[in-house]
């Protein structure tokens, strides 16, 4: 409904449309785990499913595991579920800054990190779900690389962020996956509301190429966005160094190296696309002039409750030893077993490939000005801009077929089977009712012989079937 709240648009009323649906089919993937937990275990209890899991079957372990994922995967948006965050954007951006970065979509991560009694036994779904979350790590991050849109942007940060949280929580790591929960939250939803101050500065407009220089009139919005970008990117003392560098060690430390490298490519990719945004959108030529805008600061009090944001944002990773403490209480513990000298150099390669992606960004998009056009021409390119024409996919495959089909059953089986059998049976009990209309003429003699022979006709039945 949030999603949906500018229901006067066609794009907002299908937005809110496709995360209902998207999430429907997430929740039959819930359902069906819930129901093996209840055959299995008799109730839904946390304490009792954790308490007698053990004993039931491992395969019937996996297959609950499985199904609960896929809950997850719908509420975090994991491919192939991931489509409506992106188009969720056409929600009001404190909605946005709320619902798609801190809280509903990272339900998803808090659901197998809350179930990870369940998740110890089987090792080999955390696998499958590190392995998805690593790809889409890279995956979103890909499709944020080419975007002009704002909020979409951003959004596709989110997806990748999520996928750094599953590969932890896959992995077993569950109370860095929760710790990488908590501080980007502070980054993200200062990023969206951030990009709800240039919205409202720009009257609504959303593409990046549009806008330009605006660092002149939004001087403390552009300031804490570049604080935001910088925690995004993972670079020290900010507070996405401390949580996304603990989850590629995660990787490391586990041996799964393919997944580690795919982080760490996407740590690069994170950091280039953040500062692609803040130079599109806050230095470089005025765009927005030809377009006759006239942006300007938002108000002290939006400052004001973003500043804490801002200030979390820097400072969150410092806690790290106090949110471990607390959380462990409850969360299994995680060993890393890998040397001091090999996490500082891994800590000092995503470092670097994090400077090398801001440091691209600020040369293509501060001096050379953004890419040159054919790069834009090339199919590289239109795919990633077109998300890898995954909606146009499940429009002509899935959405076409199937409105085809409910046509079909609305002319075919609908109208003439369903309605034509409710009128018939009404055309019948209208014709008994006017024939039986034809009793009542208000004639006193006529209504006396009709119930004497009502009362005969009942005494007669009387006598028949008598005991």
């Amino acid at each position: 409904m949030l999603i949906g709240f500018w229901y006067e648009r066609d794009s907002a009323s299908w937005a809110a449309n496709e995360a209902f649906i998207m999430n429907r089919i997430a929740d039959l993937g819930m359902l069906m785990g819930l129901f093996l937990i209840y055959w299995q275990v008799g109730s839904l209890q946390y304490d009792e499913v954790f308490l007698r899991i053990e004993s039931v079957s491992p395969a019937i372990v996996a297959l609950i595991g499985a199904f609960l994922f896929i809950g997850a995967m719908g509420k975090s948006a994991q491919f192939p579920l991931h489509t409506w965050l992106a188009d969720a954007m056409e929600g009001p951006t404190p909605v946005s800054a709320l619902i798609h970065a801190a809280t509903m979509v990272t339900a998803g991560v808090y659901l197998v990190i809350r179930a990870h009694p369940i998740y110890e036994i089987i090792p080999q779904v955390g696998f499958f779900i590190a392995s998805l979350g690593a790809f889409v790590a890279v995956f979103a991050a890909t499709m944020a690389l080419v975007n002009n849109d704002l909020k979409r942007i951003i959004a596709y940060s989110t997806l990748s962020q999520l996928g750094y949280m599953f590969v932890a929580a896959g992995l077993g790591a569950y109370w860095i996956a929760l710790f990488h929960l908590m501080t980007h939250a502070f980054f993200k939803s200062l990023l969206f509301l951030g990009a709800g101050n240039v919205m409202h500065a720009m009257d609504d407009e959303l593409n990046i190429k549009k806008m330009g220089g605006l660092y002149e009139s939004m001087k403390i919005t552009a300031i804490l966005m570049v604080i935001a970008s910088v925690a995004l990117a993972g670079i020290y003392p900010f507070a996405g160094f401390f949580s996304k560098d603990k989850i590629l060690e995660v990787a490391f430390n586990e041996g799964a190296y393919i997944l580690w490298f795919a982080l760490f490519v996407g740590a690069g990719l994170t950091a280039f696309y953040s500062f692609r945004l803040v130079m599109l959108v806050f230095f470089g030529k005025k765009e927005y002039e030809k377009f006759g805008f006239h942006p300007h600061e938002a108000y002290t009090y939006v400052l004001m409750a973003m500043a804490p944001l801002g200030i979390l944002a820097l400072i969150a990773g410092f806690f790290e030893k106090g949110f471990h403490h607390f959380v462990t209480t409850l969360l299994p513990d995680y060993t890393m077993e890998i040397a001091h000298s090999t996490a500082y150099l891994l800590i000092g390669g995503t470092l670097l490939i994090a400077l090398g992606g801001i440091g691209f960004a600020l040369y293509m998009y501060g001096k050379k000005g953004g890419f040159p056009k054919w790069i834009e021409e090339r199919f590289c390119y239109k795919l990633l801009l077109n998300q890898y024409f995954i909606p146009a996919f499940y429009e002509k495959a899935i959405m076409k077929p199937f409105t085809q089909l409910s046509k079909f059953a609305w002319k075919r089986i609908d109208m003439v089977i369903v309605d034509r059998t409710v009128d018939m049976v009404a055309k019948i009990l209208m014709r008994l009712g006017s024939s039986a209309n034809t009793m009542q003429t208000g004639n006193l003699s006529q209504m006396l012989r009709l119930m004497v022979m009502g009362v005969v006709i009942l005494l007669i039945l009387a006598l028949i079937y008598r005991p």
